[in-house]
């Protein structure tokens, strides 16, 4: 087999366009495979077959290689086999029917409780915009919902005298979360004190507004959490996801139950909740009880 690998490897540098990097990548995974079916005494291309790459996946299980590794290693081998194939080397691809491994699914990086205190007192609320950031990462801590929907919300979308918002999520559906006291009050004087410092337009029904009086966009937020996770001297990358994460793994380890997290998430798998890690509660009796700034 060796005899091909530095053809197929010029095949991709040429025709495929790939960078050098990617190359060696392919040429170590198909090195490797090729020395292990060696030493089982298989060195043409026609006598590899499903249960020879079976046998050496499971190898790579044993040895602890992660599931993307090995989901590389079986792109390596089926690309390089496809050009066999193309070459009429051999008749049948034997990675047709390999059964790949299912990628890992890492819980999301979460904040500690005392991260998210230092982030949300960054913010200086004696400026509208400094008003409008607290209110707005207070709100995303309180509710869980995504900066989509936190930068989509209207002012008749948050009732703060019964503490919930209404958060549409897509394909006519919506959920009604409840949020904290502290993020009511936060948003309560955004928008009686200082929203209309940065009002143009008295049609503008837009919750929180940037400095040319439309609705904040997606972009300006990150820029904003990445300004405060500065400041508050957070090492770790902070993103818009990062405060819906830690919402979701702060309720969990203070002892809320899994399918009450799901539905403030609106996950509509519990399965996908399960990252952060049932008797059901109402949601609101779980988000009071557990919600550490509840």
């Amino acid at each position: 087999m060796l005899q091909y690998v530095d053809e197929y490897l010029e095949y991709l540098e040429e025709s495929k366009r790939l960078s050098p990097r990617t190359i060696e990548s392919y040429r170590t995974d198909i090195i490797s495979f090729i020395a292990f079916a060696a030493e089982r005494d298989v060195t043409e291309p026609g006598d590899v077959n499903r249960a020879l790459l079976g046998i050496y996946l499971g190898r790579m299980r044993q040895q602890g290689r992660a599931a993307s590794t090995q989901l590389r290693c079986i792109a390596s081998l089926r690309s390089f086999f496809q050009y066999l194939v193309r070459r009429a080397v051999i008749i049948q691809d034997p990675t047709l029917l390999l059964e790949s491994p299912k990628p890992e699914r890492r819980p999301p990086k979460a904040l500690e409780e005392q991260q998210v205190d230092k982030l949300l007192a960054a913010p200086d609320c004696d400026s509208p915009q400094g008003a409008r950031d607290k209110a707005m990462l207070e709100l995303l801590y309180a509710s869980g919902i995504k900066v989509s929907e936190l930068v989509s919300l209207s002012l008749a979308d948050v009732d703060l005298r019964m503490r919930f918002l209404r958060c549409a999520a897509g394909e006519g559906k919506e959920r009604i979360l409840p949020i904290t006291r502290t993020a009511a009050r936060h948003v309560e004087f955004y928008v009686h004190e200082m929203r209309d410092k940065l009002l143009k337009d008295d049609g503008e029904d837009g919750l929180f507004l940037n400095t040319q009086g439309k609705r904040l966009s997606r972009q300006g937020f990150w820029k904003i959490i990445k300004k405060y996770g500065k400041s508050a001297g957070i090492e770790e990358e902070i993103t818009p996801h990062t405060l819906r994460h830690s919402f979701a793994v702060h309720l969990l380890q203070n002892g809320a139950d899994l399918r009450s997290v799901q539905e403030m998430l609106g996950h509509s798998a519990l399965s996908t909740t399960g990252m952060y890690q049932s008797a059901k509660k109402s949601m609101k009796e779980v988000y009071d009880h557990f919600h550490p700034r509840a």
